[in-house]
């Protein structure tokens, strides 16, 4: 039943983002430019640095939001941008993935820069408290929640799995669903880097 209500939260998030903004023909994810969420984001990076979008400057940024102990759509999203970012050439210099953990209580700073490490050095994984990933989750409309485990004290996350991709201004342009394809992610890629 849960399983059923998150696929239903999904599914209404993404029309509802769908409708208000439209999707431009320009790009294969759905174009968001000017939304009004998504604008802000402020935690501590894996090497205990505060880090605010403002630092993503210059790069075409995609933010997702997920866990490390994610068994598919966590490792799967980051492994696409890395290879994405490796394919783009010099062109990958310029392009920043970010990775919100969802489960502070979990996902350690030390976690995160492993984590992080196997997908490709230069990614930034965020962390905060409870309180803040709750509030930061909240500006970028994203859903989560505990999912109890088989034994005692064991829990899983139902999450969004889109990512968001900003612009090289720090500007939110594109929500990316999962599943849409490295060929697609790369094109929207490139056209963003090339509106520079």
């Amino acid at each position: 039943m849960l399983a059923l209500l998150c696929g239903a939260a999904f599914t209404a998030c993404n029309d509802a983002v769908s409708a208000r903004s439209g999707a431009s023909p320009a790009f294969h994810g759905v174009d968001i430019t000017g939304a009004e969420y998504a604008r802000t984001l402020s935690l501590t990076d894996q090497y205990g640095q505060a880090r605010t979008l403002a630092d993503f400057k210059g790069k075409v940024t995609l933010v997702f939001f997920g866990f490390t102990q994610c068994p598919d759509v966590c490792p799967a999203t980051m492994a696409e941008l890395a290879q994405i970012k490796a394919k783009l050439g010099a062109d990958g210099n310029r392009v920043q993935g970010v990775f919100v953990t969802l489960d502070p209580e979990r996902d350690t700073t030390e976690m995160l820069k492993a984590y992080m490490a196997g997908f490709d050095p230069s990614f930034i994984a965020l962390r905060g408290t409870p309180e803040q990933t709750a509030a930061t989750a909240k500006e970028f409309k994203v859903f989560y929640a505990k999912v109890p485990g088989k034994s005692p004290g064991t829990y899983s996350l139902d999450h969004t799995a889109g990512s968001y991709v900003f612009d090289t201004h720090g500007k939110v342009r594109l929500f990316v669903r999962y599943g849409s394809g490295p060929e697609a992610l790369t094109a929207d890629l490139k056209a963003l880097l090339a509106g520079d």
